[in-house]
């Protein structure tokens, strides 16, 4: 059986924070989806878990290579994903996140048949090429559909779900929306069980060791649906105990990774029904109104949180750290702003919390 230890150093490798990988693909072909509706937040976890890139390459990859996108998908919020993985994710998670929209929108005032024809004209729109979010709203409000307040959102929301709608390249520093079956080909969906085979091979991949809980929190599904997926893959995992299911085997290791500064809504936040492995008891960086805090990740663990202002980081500790480890950390705010292209500014240190 797994140590609780073995099972959270595990994880950690799972998510490429001991073991970069080399390309922003790479990294969300091993974590599968990238909560995304921070724009900045899922571009720090590609550096997170990457030597060397910087922001153009993540551009590149939505905008050049066609390689990634970023729709609504598992938890009824956006992700980036590969642009392989796009349509057998939109499968099984669409049409459940789908009545929640609906019923938002009627809520806001915004009928069926308003829907409809909100869906119809954004998709019209886009086969004549990429728009920006005002774009569409503009031409909705052209047609004679509301889009005052959370309307917008919501019905950019419905036409991603309920057509081939995704947010693809970054143009003039607005990421657009597209038509999927343009910008990327085919996208006909494998059928349901080859789907529910694939949700669990990959979530393991770069999530494991997990259990069916963990899976159904993780993609917004049943939990009878993440216990067929599962169920589908028993030939390539391994029960180590406690609930939890490996793909292959789970070495006995203690390695953990270096000091790090991760984004907010960062993946290892998101994985789990239950980060208490990696929150250590700072559990508030995740607020009751569903804001995931920037963290600094000090032996596997939430340490500290961090912002960052004009150009400087802030770091505030939740607990003393060596010196050794603000050094570390000091690295990593310089090469936050390698990343993301600003100008190198001193880490500012709060002192520690309580």
């Amino acid at each position: 059986m797994a140590t609780t230890g073995s099972v959270a150093a595990a994880r950690l490798r799972a998510q490429l924070l001991t073991e970069p990988a080399p390309t922003p693909e790479a990294v969300v072909e091993r974590l599968l989806a990238v909560q995304a509706q921070d724009a900045r937040a899922f571009r720090l976890a590609v550096r997170s878990r990457t030597v060397g890139c910087t922001v153009d390459d993540v551009e590149a990859a939505l905008t050049e290579r066609r390689s990634l996108v970023v729709s609504w998908l598992c938890r009824g919020t956006l992700h980036l994903v590969r642009a392989s993985d796009y349509a057998w994710l939109h499968a099984l998670t669409a049409p459940r996140i789908t009545s929640g929209v609906t019923r938002r929108l009627g809520q806001l005032g915004v009928d069926s048949a308003t829907t409809d024809r909100a869906v119809t004209v954004i998709s019209e729109t886009l086969a004549d090429g990429p728009r920006s979010r005002n774009q569409l709203r503009a031409t909705l409000d052209a047609a004679g559909v509301p889009t005052a307040g959370q309307i917008l959102v919501h019905l950019l929301a419905a036409a991603s779900l309920r057509a081939y709608v995704v947010r693809g390249p970054v143009k003039d520093n607005e990421h657009c929306f597209v038509d999927a079956r343009r910008w990327l080909g085919a996208v006909d969906p494998p059928d349901p069980s080859a789907c529910l085979a694939a949700l669990a091979r990959r979530y393991l991949a770069g999530h494991g060791p997990a259990s069916p809980p963990d899976l159904a929190a993780y993609a917004g599904i049943p939990l009878t649906a993440a216990r067929r997926a599962f169920d589908l893959v028993t030939d390539e995992t391994t029960p180590i105990g406690d609930g939890l299911t490996a793909l292959g085997s789970v070495e006995d290791s203690a390695e953990l990774p270096a000091p790090r500064l991760l984004g907010m809504f960062d993946p290892i936040l998101h994985g789990w029904a239950d980060r208490e492995f990696v929150t250590a008891g700072h559990g508030a960086v995740v607020t009751t109104n569903g804001l995931f805090r920037a963290t600094a990740l000090v032996n596997g663990r939430v340490a500290g949180t961090w912002s960052l202002s004009n150009g400087t980081v802030t770091l505030s500790p939740l607990e003393p750290l060596p010196h050794t480890v603000l050094e570390d950390l000091r690295s990593e705010a310089l090469d936050v702003l390698r990343f993301l292209q600003m100008p190198d500014r001193s880490l500012v240190i709060r002192p520690t919390a309580g």
